[in-house]
C-alpha cells in the first residue's frame, strides 16, 4: 500500500498543499458571473489546475514537468480573462522556484514572468472593473511572480549546499577515523612486534640455556625482563599521546575552522602549556573546539579572541565574539552541558556572559604543576 508521504515532494514537503486552503478564493469570481457555462467551465478549471498543481510536483523531471506547467500557465490566463482572478500566478510561481534544475528554471520563469504580464494588460482591457476593484493586491501578485520562484530557487539550491556540505563532512570524520585507526595499527605494530619477537627468541634461549649454563640463563631472563618493561613503558606513553589533546595542537585546527568560516581569530597568551596536568589540557582543548565550534555555528560573528591567562592556581581560557549574542530564552544545547560536565570532572568552572555585543565563555582549570616521574627497576 503506497504511503501518502510518497506523494509529498521530499524538498517542499506539505507547503505546497497548504495552499490549496486558498481555493476557495476563485470561486468568489466564478458566482460572480450569470452564465451557467461560464461557472460550470469555471469550475472545471480550478479542478484540472489543482490536479496538474500535484502532478507537476510527482513528476520529477523531463517534458511531464512542462506539460503540467503549461497547462498551468494556460488555465491561469483563462482564469484572469474570463474573471479576473490573478492569483493562480503565485501558485505557479512557487512551484516553479522549487525545480532544480537551473535550464528547466530560467525557460519556465521567463514564459511564466512574460505570460502573466501580458495577461493582466490584457485583463485590464477585458475586465477592468474587476481588476481596478482589486489593483494593490494585483500589484502584490505581480512583485511575487517576479521575486518570489527567484527567492525559493536561491534558498533551495542554498539548502542542497548545506546538505552536500554536512554530507562532505561526515564523510570527512569517517576518513579521519580510518587513518587513526591505522595509525594505532602501525604504532602498536612498531612498538610491541619487535619487543615482543625479541622476548619469544630471548624467552627460547633461556629455556634451552638452564640445563646447559644457568648463570647465562638468568642473563636471558633479566634482559627479557627489561624489555618486557620498556614495551610497557612505551605502550603507557602511546596510549596517553592517544588519550590526549593538546591545546597547541587544538589551537591549529581552531584557525583553521574559523578561517574558512571566515571569522578572524585574535589570539592573546601562549597556548603552549607546561604546568597543566595532561588531563586538564585535555578537558580544556575539547571546550575549546565545542566553544569554537558554537560561534561559527551561531553567532554570526566576524571576529573571535581567544585569551589564555596563566596564574598558579587556574588555567583561565576565554573565547569571545562580536556575534549577535545569545537569545533572549537561551536553549540550554548538550555542548554546553558536555563542557560543564567535563570541566567538573577536573574541578574545573565555566561562565557563560552574553551582550548586544557578542559572547564570552570564561573557562577555568586547575593549573597543578606536573611533578616528575622516576622509573625505578627492581
Amino acid at each position: 500500500m503506497t504511503k501518502w508521504s510518497q506523494f509529498f515532494h521530499k524538498n517542499t514537503g506539505l507547503s505546497p498543499y497548504v495552499w490549496v486552503v486558498f481555493y476557495i478564493l476563485p470561486f468568489y469570481f466564478i458566482f460572480r458571473s450569470s452564465s451557467t457555462y461560464e461557472i460550470v467551465s469555471g469550475i472545471g478549471m480550478i479542478l484540472l489546475f489543482f490536479a496538474c498543481y500535484v502532478l507537476s510536483y510527482v513528476s520529477k523531471k523531463g517534458w511531464l514537468v512542462f506539460f503540467w506547467t503549461s497547462v498551468q500557465i494556460a488555465i491561469s490566463i483563462a482564469m484572469t480573462v474570463l474573471f479576473g482572478y490573478v492569483y493562480f500566478a503565485l501558485f505557479l510561481a512557487f512551484f516553479i522556484g522549487h525545480i532544480q534544475n537551473r535550464g528547466v528554471f530560467i525557460t519556465l520563469y521567463t514564459i511564466h514572468l512574460i505570460s502573466t504580464i501580458v495577461t493582466v494588460n490584457v485583463g485590464f482591457a477585458m475586465q477592468g472593473s474587476v481588476m481596478l476593484s482589486q489593483l494593490p493586491f494585483i500589484l502584490v501578485c505581480l512583485i511575487g511572480v517576479v521575486l518570489l520562484p527567484v527567492s525559493t530557487y536561491n534558498k533551495n539550491r542554498q539548502d542542497k549546499l548545506q546538505g552536500q556540505l554536512e554530507d562532505a563532512n561526515k564523510r570527512i570524520s569517517e576518513l579521519v577515523k580510518l587513518e587513526e585507526r591505522q595509525r594505532i595499527a602501525r604504532d602498536l605494530h612498531d612498538t610491541l612486534g619487535q619487543k615482543l619477537s625479541l622476548i619469544g627468541l630471548k624467552t627460547d634461549l633461556a629455556g634451552k640455556l638452564l640445563a646447559i649454563d644457568p648463570a647465562q640463563a638468568k642473563v636471558e631472563l633479566a634482559d627479557i625482563r627489561r624489555t618486557a618493561r620498556s614495551a610497557l613503558k612505551e605502550v603507557r606513553e602511546m596510549v596517553t599521546r592517544m588519550r590526549g589533546t593538546r591545546l597547541e595542537d587544538e589551537m591549529f585546527r581552531v584557525r583553521q575552522m574559523l578561517k574558512a568560516a571566515g571569522i578572524e581569530l585574535r589570539l592573546e597568551g601562549d597556548p603552549q602549556l607546561s604546568d597543566t596536568t595532561p588531563m586538564s589540557e585535555n578537558v580544556l582543548s575539547m571546550c575549546l573546539k565545542e566553544a569554537v565550534t558554537n560561534v561559527v555555528r551561531h553567532s554570526r560573528a566576524t571576529a573571535c579572541t581567544i585569551r589564555i591567562d596563566k596564574a598558579d592556581a587556574d588555567l583561565v581560557l576565554r573565547v569571545s565574539d562580536d556575534g549577535v549574542g545569545l537569545p533572549a530564552k537561551p536553549v540550554r544545547g548538550h555542548g554546553l552541558i558536555g563542557m560543564r560536565e567535563r570541566l567538573e570532572f577536573v574541578n574545573g568552572s565555566m561562565e557563560l556572559s552574553s551582550s548586544d555585543g557578542g559572547t564570552t565563555v570564561v573557562i577555568r582549570v586547575p593549573n597543578a604543576a606536573k611533578q616528575p616521574q622516576e622509573v625505578t627497576s627492581s
